[in-house]
């Protein structure tokens, strides 16, 4: 998506000639980045199509903005061959006849083809494993409950939402077999950032024993960055929290702390679900070898 935003930004400057078009590219680029610091994949195709034109000698304008729209075709072609990848790679975990719990939303809305963490279920599904899905609501903004929802019951997958909270007790009761969730960005260590609550899930997992996988595209992995701690946390409106569809649920005056991610350190973390296929512990070798320089 960062792809065709980028080239869609790039349309309505309507630069005109190969300077203006590279000063609009740098300034959009910067712009599209600012809106998503913790997801890595979003400025890793912005990169992509800036070094695209780098590579081009190209000046018409036209033929530059039909290069970035190439690039974010390729993108999206390659991100439905990795889903696919990542759903061959994870159907073995899903326990056939049993449950699994999933946080936020990384399935077909969230990407090109069929999602990350949700793709090890519809590949499963399609090959004859029945099991149901338990769907954190994922407060503030519902991305379970509106969205994992929605996309599970359409597959025709049963489905229950839980409030986040609930969670724990879930875990703790013996019914989960797989706890599977996406991620935004993965450090060189293993640690993993995804939406706020996933921290405390992998903790309720790891207490009760429950594997818990994290199911992430290479373009996820920042290498750059060694651990968790180094990862920025994007900070939203405390009016996700206080006004919740509009509705004040919180005394006038009074603020929220509203993080949109978390940081789940790597030793909570069964395994990575990748297009290189499951990646296991040590995790900074694992991720080295998979994924480092060539």
């Amino acid at each position: 998506m960062a792809a065709y935003t980028l080239a869609l930004a790039l349309h309505n400057d309507r630069p005109n000639d190969r300077k203006e078009f590279l000063e609009s590219l740098r300034r959009n680029c910067e712009l599209i980045d600012a809106t998503r610091p913790t997801a890595h994949n979003l400025a890793w195709a912005l990169r992509r199509c800036a070094s695209r034109l780098d590579r081009s000698d190209e000046s018409d304008v036209g033929r530059l903005h039909e290069i970035v729209v190439e690039e974010a075709h390729a993108i999206a072609a390659e991100d439905r061959e990795l889903c696919r990848s990542i759903g061959r790679a994870g159907a073995e975990l899903v326990p056939d006849g049993g449950a699994v719990l999933t946080h936020c939303n990384a399935g077909a809305l969230a990407t090109a083809g069929i999602g990350t963490a949700l793709a090890p279920l519809y590949t499963a599904w399609e090959e004859g494993k029945r099991f149901s899905v338990f769907a954190d609501e994922t407060r503030p903004l519902w991305q379970g409950s509106r969205l994992t929802a929605w996309e599970l019951a359409r597959a025709g997958i049963p489905v229950k939402v839980l409030c986040d909270g609930a969670a724990a007790s879930l875990l703790a009761g013996g019914k989960i077999g797989l706890v599977i969730v996406g991620a935004d960005r993965v450090a060189a260590s293993g640690d993993v950032a995804n939406k706020i609550g996933t921290y405390a899930v992998a903790l309720a997992a790891g207490r009760h024993n429950v594997p818990f996988y994290v199911a992430a595209p290479s373009s996820t992995f920042d290498l750059d960055i060694a651990e968790g701690k180094d990862i920025p946390i994007e900070q939203r409106d405390d009016r996700e929290v206080l006004e919740p569809g509009g509705r004040l649920v919180a005394p006038e005056g009074v603020g929220a702390w509203n993080p949109a991610f978390d940081i789940t350190p790597s030793s909570l973390i069964t395994g990575f679900v990748t297009e290189a296929g499951i990646l296991r512990p040590p995790f900074q070798e694992a991720i080295a070898a998979a994924f480092g320089p060539v």
